[in-house]
């Protein structure tokens, strides 16, 4: 889609071809408006090259004051819409003022791009990557088109991965030990654990472990922060005794999972958690939080 200052009709159609597009993997994204569109992937470090095609409309001519493509890495929060800020801003001229008759490409290349951030569209905040092409015209207002595409970086399995054991209880009430096999999973991972009753005096109706995802943008006094509920899995239905043992084996590929984000570019971080929850018979909901990493590993999450 053409965004144009000052006219009414598109003087020309510009459209974006990547040099690998056949051949590059293809991602789903979702734009404003709602649509689900699928953009190259590319990682941190790779080139970014191509052609632009410029077309006027049929009988018409295209006088302008220079063409050039910009690739953009921005953060858009979305209290304060539409003003983005931009950690990557790279420029390449691809013509001199002049007049287009007919259609006319320009090749283009960004070598080793540095993209150490991922693309990310959250609760408030927005993190993408474009392609935008300007022809510069005066009073006639300059033609813009962009041409989005998505980066995610790959992570090496940690070196160190302890298991997390946690012991939760009310006095005299209830008692239970909580493990789970390690505290950081890749994006198709799968959590193993196990939860053991080491007392129990209240009637537990259910108990189940839900996967949070909670996203905090800004600083100080203006910190946001969202909370979603990813994924719910029921643990055990029924009244546990005292040492009894529940197994936990919950599959992460189903769910839209992204790498843990820490203080992006000073503006965003998102994490995530297993969330215990017991309730009893008289509707009393129990809950213990713990945090764990994500990281995407390889080209399969």
């Amino acid at each position: 889609m053409n965004y144009i200052i000052g006219a009414f009709k598109p003087a020309c159609h510009i459209s974006v071809t990547f040099s690998d597009g056949k051949s590059r993997k293809q991602v789903p994204l979702k734009k404003e408006n709602g649509q689900t569109v699928m953009v190259p992937l590319f990682q941190s470090q790779e080139n970014i090259s191509g052609k632009i095609s410029v077309e006027p409309v049929s009988g018409k001519k295209v006088e302008h004051n220079g063409i050039k493509v910009e690739l953009l890495g921005q953060i858009e929060m979305y209290f304060d819409r539409g003003n983005f800020y931009d950690f990557t801003s790279l420029v390449r001229e691809l013509d001199v003022p002049g007049e287009i008759y007919e259609r006319k490409t320009f090749p283009f290349e960004f070598s080793t791009v540095e993209m150490p951030y991922e693309t990310y569209s959250g609760v408030n905040v927005r993190l993408r990557y474009v392609l935008k092409v300007t022809i510069s015209r005066g009073y006639a207002g300059s033609i813009v088109e962009y041409q989005d595409f998505v980066v995610q970086n790959y992570s090496p399995p940690p070196q160190i991965n302890n298991s997390i054991k946690m012991e939760v209880g009310i006095e005299d009430c209830l008692h239970i030990e909580f493990e789970y096999n390690k505290s950081k999973y890749h994006l198709k991972d799968v959590i193993i654990g196990k939860i053991y009753f080491l007392l129990v005096r209240i009637k537990i109706k259910n108990m189940d472990l839900e996967i949070r995802r909670r996203e905090s943008t800004g600083s100080g006094p203006n910190t946001h922060v969202e909370t979603e509920t990813l994924a719910k899995f029921e643990l055990m239905d029924g009244a546990p005794v005292r040492g009894e043992s529940i197994p936990i084996r919950l599959f992460l590929s189903p769910y839209e999972l992204t790498p843990t984000y820490r203080n992006i570019n000073n503006k965003f971080s998102v994490k995530y958690y297993l969330n215990l929850v017991l309730v009893d018979e008289e509707d009393r909901r129990y809950f213990k939080q713990q945090e764990i990493t994500m990281y995407r590993l390889g080209d399969t999450s």
